[in-house]
């Protein structure tokens, strides 16, 4: 039983690395950076999900870069 469930959970954290990974990229596409600064970031997280994730919540500036809306009316 033990063994079964062990052979599921990368696939498990594989997945939950994907979510975020998409996440962020979607987030860095959104944002009010630098078309240099989107595509450096958004590589950075495909070719090294784990460690990209770990950069881009560390020093990503997320609260400088954000794009804020306002209401129309």
């Amino acid at each position: 039983m033990i063994d079964n469930m062990l052979s599921y959970s990368g696939g498990l954290v594989g997945l939950i690395i994907l979510i975020l990974d998409l996440i962020v990229i979607f987030e860095v596409m959104n944002s009010n950076r630098e078309i240099s600064g989107k595509l450096g970031w958004s590589l950075l997280v495909f070719f090294f999900p784990v460690v990209g994730l770990i950069l881009y919540f560390l020093f990503s500036k997320r609260h400088e870069h954000n794009a804020r809306y306002e209401a129309i009316v």
